[in-house]
């Protein structure tokens, strides 16, 4: 197996970092944290992840926003 010891989010699938950001702010703090409309206008995690699997700028600043809050 790959290891990437510099690499944050390895092993981490964008479903958990979602859910997780989700859990820990709700939709309405994380929309504030990211103001996308995937996160305001009827969020769900399915219409999230499909926004973000296409969208690379958006995945960017979710991965950043996560790291920044679950540092460890």
């Amino acid at each position: 197996m790959n290891q990437q010891p510099n690499n944050p989010l390895h092993g981490i699938t964008l479903e958990t970092i979602v859910t997780e950001l989700v859990d820990h702010f709700g939709w309405d703090g994380f929309a504030q944290r990211i103001n996308l409309n995937c996160f305001k206008n009827d969020p769900s995690v399915k219409s999230s992840l499909k926004f973000l699997r296409r969208t690379d700028w958006a995945r960017k600043k979710v991965e950043q926003l996560y790291i920044s809050t679950f540092s460890r």
